[in-house]
């Protein structure tokens, strides 16, 4: 009963204390709610939606030096896929490539194009297939999605096995598509344990396709999600034997 009681004063003391404090009483000045300091850095954006903007990190701009100064292959050796047009091309055999810097919370901007010459024999997962894994890990599904029927948790868009995009808005094959990508890594505490899970906001050609999704944990292939401890990991390529094609890819650490 002591408790009960003991309750009911405390909340009606801070009941009572929060109407004697009234905005319109303190006489508010519009100053008052100014804050002037630090003031907002200044970043001059790109001429365009998909160039980057002054305070990114160009991961690749269509030439060799960038690639081979930025991604390497699987087995920390030089990159094998190939640079021509402006962009880098899948080579069947050649492994995954992946970033030397290591990454965190990101914007990150990706222009992907699956071939143009479609195999009439492959379809589903066989079509165009990559992958971009962020932090090694958590991967955005690569795919030509389009007039190409899959498990909608594992077409263009989605974030594999987890989430399937709201809309599929993918162009023809041969087609430049764009990735825009919001990611916000997961955090662990001391003991190694799940704090926070990562997060995931992706524009797909402009379009909304996964709004602020909550990860499950990483992305598998067979089996459920979970999550291990991890810092900040790279960002990998998937080289799934398809002649998928990248370009003009930046990130703004956040």
């Amino acid at each position: 009963m002591k408790k009960i009681l003991l309750g009911i004063c405390v909340l009606g003391a801070f009941t009572a204390k929060a109407q004697l404090w009234n905005p319109k009483d303190a006489e508010m000045r519009p100053e008052m709610t100014e804050i002037w300091e630090p003031e907002v850095s200044v970043v001059t954006p790109g001429e365009s939606n998909s160039n980057a903007p002054t305070d990114a990190i160009v991961l690749f701009d269509g030439t060799a030096e960038t690639l081979n100064q930025n991604w390497v292959g699987d087995k920390n050796d030089a990159p094998g896929w190939a640079v021509a047009d402006n962009c880098v091309t899948v080579v069947k055999g050649a492994g995954n490539i992946r970033t030397k810097m290591a990454l965190e919370d990101m914007q990150l901007h990706i222009e992907w194009r699956t071939p143009a010459q479609v195999d009439p024999e492959s379809k589903s997962q066989g079509r165009g297939n990559s992958g971009i894994i962020m932090m090694g890990r958590y991967e955005l599904q690569v795919l030509d999605s389009y007039n190409n029927r899959s498990y909608r948790n594992g077409q263009a868009g989605s974030l594999y096995k987890q989430y399937a995009p709201l809309v599929n808005v993918c162009k023809k094959p041969g087609e430049w598509q764009t990735y825009d990508v919001i990611f916000t890594a997961p955090r662990f505490k001391a003991d190694s344990t799940l704090f926070t899970p990562a997060r995931v906001t992706v524009l797909q050609n402009g379009v909304l396709v996964q709004n602020n999704v909550q990860l499950l944990g990483t992305t598998e292939y067979i089996g459920l999600p979970r999550y291990r401890f991890h810092g900040p990991e790279v960002l990998l390529l998937q080289n799934h034997n398809n002649a998928v094609s990248y370009r003009n890819i930046w990130v703004r650490k956040l």
